[in-house]
């Protein structure tokens, strides 16, 4: 638990607005001096006519296939969102409703009966039940130094934003959502909850 609050409160604190000129990558970068033959940055070049741009998309996918923390941030600008290593235990436990993502993990959803300090406080207290698997014990140690260092963070507030999530009527899913309509496999975890 004390390894996972500073890295919390680092990525946090990394939402902060910075003066000077735009960031171009959502996550901690440096500069780098590379020599790199012709034919290799020509190749880049093809990818995306800004190298450092194109690096980061052949390296991407390398990238997502290394293992993840039971909970991070993932960025986009000044804004991020959780996700977590999917888990049956949060789901029963705090009423969150968990949306897949292509890379295995998940996000999470809830109701307008919850709140984020209600989730917290759900997660603490889940903690505290020595019959928690280790495993499930990770995720929920991770998910509250997360939702911790948010609300001790002053310059980061928490947003409560409803998805869109479609569930099929049918229990083959064969009622209008097509294969294509991957996030719709979400629904079948859900049953008549509504998601946030």
């Amino acid at each position: 638990m004390k390894k996972l609050v500073p890295t919390a409160s680092a990525a946090i604190s990394d939402l902060t607005p910075r003066r000077g000129r735009p960031r171009k990558f959502n996550t901690p970068s440096r500069a780098v001096t590379l020599t790199l033959p012709e034919q290799v940055l020509g190749t880049l070049g093809t990818f995306d006519r800004d190298l450092s741009r194109a690096i980061v998309r052949l390296t991407h996918r390398e990238v997502m296939k290394r293992p993840h923390p039971p909970a991070e941030l993932v960025r986009f600008g000044r804004r991020a969102v959780i996700v977590v290593s999917p888990t049956r235990s949060l789901e029963e436990r705090t009423g969150v409703f968990l949306v897949p993502i292509p890379d295995g993990r998940a996000l999470m959803s809830f109701d307008d009966s919850m709140s984020v300090a209600s989730l917290e406080l759900k997660v603490r207290d889940a903690l505290d039940d020595k019959q928690l698997s280790a495993e499930d014990r990770r995720v929920f140690e991770s998910v509250h130094g997360v939702l911790r260092a948010a609300r001790t963070n002053g310059d980061v507030v928490l947003h409560e934003r409803k998805i869109i999530v479609l569930e099929s009527r049918s229990r083959r899913g064969k009622s209008g959502l097509g294969a294509s309509a991957g996030p719709a496999k979400a629904g079948r975890h859900d049953r008549g909850r509504r998601s946030r």
